[in-house]
Order: C-alpha cells, then structure tokens, then sequence
C-alpha cells in the first residue's frame, strides 16, 4: 500500500508509557524499526505507581533497562501491608512467599511515574526505537484483509501516515483506536469504582523493614492507598465504588479529608502531613477504577496491550505489570513473525491466550480477596460479596477466561465459578490468619494459598527467564500444541522444532507484509 506522504516501519507503537515503551525496546533491539508515537510530552503524571517484582527483575532486565531503574533512587517495596480482612491489626504480604522471588529479587519499586515512564521511553529511544513526542494518532489505515499502519498530526499539527507491519495500541484507557481491533470493550459490575488521590509531605512510615511497602486499608466506603514515593512524599487515594460517588463530589480536599476521618489508621498515618497543593502532585483527581477487557486483543496487523486492552481493580498493584507482560507477550509475537519461525495467526494467538489468562488469574484472585473482607453494615461490602446474587458478574467472568485462564481448573458456569471464590476465598482468609499470627514472620500459609500461588507463577517465570536465560528450566506450553518462550526471552518456538536464532533478525524484506 504505497503512498506518497508515508513513511514506512516494520511496527508503529501508539503511546509511550510502560507497555508501549517496554515493546518498543523489544522490538527493537532485535533490529527491527520501531515508531513510537506519544500524544504528550514526557515527563508527565501518570497513576499507577506501585510495581510488582516481575516487571523490575523480569520485564525491564530483558530490556536492558533493569540497571538504570536500580540506580534512580526509587523505594524499594519489600511486598503489601493490609487492614483487610477479619484481622484487627495489619497484615503483610512480601514477595519472598514464593520460593521464585526469594533472595535478590524479592522486592519491587514504588516509582513517581514521571521519571518512571521518562526511563522507559528514553530506554526504547536509545535502543533504537524512533520516539516522536507531541504526536496524536486519530486513526488506523487499513484495508479489508489488515491494519497497515495510522493516521497522526505531528508536533507541529500537520497530519501524517505512517505506514506498518503491525501497528501496537497501548495508548491507555483513553484510546482513540482501541475499538479498530474489533470486538467491544466489556466493562465489570464488581469492580465499578472511583477514585479520589493526591499527595502529602510528612506522613508516616511503615515500621522496617516494611517502610517502602503500600499500605491498603479497607474502610466502611471502601477502602484507601498509601504509596511512599520518596523519604517524605507519599501518593493517598480513597477507592469508593460509583454509587457512592456523592463523597467525592464538590469540594475535593474537603471530600479527601472526610474520607480520611473515616479511616483512622489513615488518619493515623497522615497526623503530622500537609497535602501538596503546587506543582505536578498539587491537583486532587479523580480516576474511574473500572475494570474492564476487550473481547479480542488482535487483528491481522494490529494488537492491543496496556490499558488499551484491558485493566483490574488497582488493590494489588497489577496494572504496570499487566501492560508490560501483555507488551512482552506482544513483542515476542512480533519478533517471531520476523523471523519467519512462527506464521502470524498461531502468533498473535499465543499471545492473547497467554494475555487473557494473566488477566483472569489477576481478576480471579482480587474477586477472593474482595470476598474475604467482612463488613456487613459498610454497602460498599455488600456490594462486593460477587457469589451471593451477581449471576451475571461470574457469567461475564466465564465468557472473559473461557476455561483458558485458570489453568488445570475447568470452568462450566457462573455456579462452578462461586463455588471456587468461595473455597478460594476462605483458603486465603485462613492464610492471612495464619501470618497474621504467626511469630517467625512465615510467609509459607500465604505461599499455599492456591490464589496467591496462581498469581505469582506467571511473573516468577518471567522473572527467571530474564534472570537465568538458557540455565532456565524449560516452560511448557500453555495448551496442546501451544509455544513456548526462546531461551533469551526474545521470541516463541515451537517445543517440537529447534528454537529460532537469538541474534537480531537479519533485515526483512519490506514488502512481505505491506
């Protein structure tokens, strides 16, 4: 498809921050040239500023950008402390319950987002993937058998083309393009919530060695973060579902500091604060939390990653390691179809099982977490009690996963679903009692937990691969007949053929998929 005005890219990325950032790189660093357009200019405040191991010691060192991310200063979150559940006092989960992420990499980040998404992106730019800042995308090219790239106004407003392979949306919930895909994007009743944060000096810390944890405290109306950005900054937002969106109209600081009041262990913490009210971190917001997925991922010539795609309740701190697993899954794809080792079809289909089923899991996990809060005065937790009435909710939970994202674990029908939650959901209760009450600290009855195990396996595998490459024990694949990562983490292969070559692709041939 020539066209005069167009440039040409063998991948245009729409959106710069994690998951556009981190499959920029991957793509590029396997010589292929990358486009990376980013309607903002960077730095810029974004949500989300929690992370998970996988992606720091997963993600980013397949990157190469792991070392810098050590050197930036940011703190380090050992796990979660919680006010969640039957227990009275705190909780904590630390990442070292699972065997995967113990010794070294048994922490994560709490990141200003700014500079976090800043290194990301200049990270792509210097392996190099072309970064244009300022850039709008307002739509899609394509024709009737593909996507071929988009249509954007540059820096300077004038509308361009550049023309692609594959074109990548991972330009967030907010997406212009989302819906070019195909298929609708498919909203939770669960987890239909709002949130109202900003950012206070002066509060608090957990006692060592938790002080770089987040803290999460339910609450009669939900319940609260508390993200320690810096030795004095801490990011504090309150999660109300959307019914009880009256607490968090009008006047905002006034609205947060009712909030607030409301939860003492927060008002504990922020006794001696003051709210930042200039700068970046000055604006009380308001973010809807909904969760939600598209009903596909991909079409021929493009794929979705990132809050594009689909996005979880944010109590676990799963969003920048959904949108850069899902951009990691994405990248592999892409590279393999490159190379010519594996057909685009079986490839963009390895990645959307694979994308769906981390998705699942997340959600599966947050909807047993939910149900083992008890709270039978507070409406917020009635509503959240999903295996009591909501047929539709589990329904909606089935046709999302379809039996792929649980595994060995079959699911029939929204009955078969409540069922689980509930066993789930009480095994997980019964752990968090266990450390609760434990006195050596063990984090063995939350490792044994069948949900909190689920949900680390993913990340701890990718966390190994990036960590051991070829002295990684073999994956196997997902479903018969599945693929299964290369040994340095860049591609699929076939476990029946020999894997691809690991070095750059040699460059392709332009015309092969334009």
């Amino acid at each position: 498809m020539a066209l005069p005005d167009a440039e040409e890219f063998d991948v245009v990325v729409v959106g710069g921050g994690p998951a556009g950032s981190t499959l920029a790189a991957l793509v590029a660093l396997r010589g292929h040239r990358v486009l990376v357009l980013e309607k903002e200019h960077f730095p810029r405040h974004q949500i989300g500023e929690s992370l998970l191991p996988a992606t720091v010691h997963g993600v980013c060192r397949l990157t190469g950008v792991a070392d810098e991310l050590a050197a930036a200063g940011f703190p380090r979150k050992r796990g979660g402390t919680f006010r969640w559940g039957a227990n009275p006092e705190p909780w904590t989960f630390a990442f070292a319950v699972s065997p995967r992420m113990s010794g070294p990499t048994s922490y994560a980040y709490q990141v200003e987002r700014s500079r976090f998404d800043d290194i990301l992106l200049k990270h792509a730019r210097r392996v190099g993937a072309e970064v244009r800042e300022g850039c709008a995308v307002l739509d899609v090219v394509a024709d009737d058998e593909r996507v071929r790239g988009v249509r954007y106004t540059d820096a300077d407003g004038h509308e361009r083309r550049a023309l692609a392979a594959f074109v990548v949306d991972a330009s967030g919930n907010g997406s212009r393009i989302h819906q070019r895909v195909g298929g609708t994007r498919v909203y939770s009743d669960f987890f239909r919530s709002l949130a109202l944060y900003g950012y206070f000096e002066g509060g608090k810390r957990l006692p060592a060695p938790n002080s770089g944890n987040i803290l999460s405290v339910a609450f009669d109306s939900g319940w609260f973060w508390y993200i320690p950005l810096s030795a004095t900054l801490t990011s504090v937002g309150a999660v109300v579902r959307r019914e009880l969106a009256d607490k968090i109209r009008g006047d905002r600081h006034r609205a947060l500091l009712a909030l607030i009041d409301e939860c003492p262990l927060i008002s504990e913490y922020l006794s001696d604060a003051r709210r930042v009210t200039t700068g970046p971190y000055g604006e009380l917001r308001v973010r809807k939390d909904y969760s939600y997925h598209h009903t596909t991922f991909s079409r021929p010539g493009m794929v979705l990653v990132g809050d594009a795609a689909c996005f979880v309740d944010p109590v676990f701190s799963s969003g920048v390691h959904l949108a850069t697993y899902g951009a990691l899954l994405a990248a592999r794809s892409l590279n393999s179809v490159f190379a010519g080792t594996v057909d685009e079809p079986r490839a963009l289909r390895e990645f959307e099982a694979r994308y769906r089923r981390e998705y699942g899991v997340f959600y599966e996990f947050l909807l047993s977490f939910y149900e083992m809060h008890h709270d039978e005065d507070s409406y917020f937790w009635r509503a959240k009690k999903v295996t009591r009435a909501d047929r539709p909710e589990l329904e909606s939970f089935v046709e999302l996963i379809g039996g792929v994202s649980s595994g060995e674990q079959v699911l029939t029908d929204a009955d078969a679903v409540a069922a689980r939650l509930r066993a789930g959901s009480a095994e997980f209760a019964d752990a968090v009692d266990a450390v609760a009450g434990s006195t050596d600290g063990s984090m063995v009855p939350l490792f044994t937990s069948s949900v909190v195990r689920e949900v680390m396996r993913e990340g701890g595998q990718v966390q190994m691969r990036a960590l051991l490459g070829e002295d990684a024990e073999p994956e196997a694949p997902l479903s018969e007949g599945g693929l299964v990562p290369t040994a340095d983490g860049m591609l699929w292969h076939d476990p029946g053929v020999p894997p691809a070559p690991t070095h750059p692709d040699v460059p392709r041939n332009p015309d092969v998929l334009h």
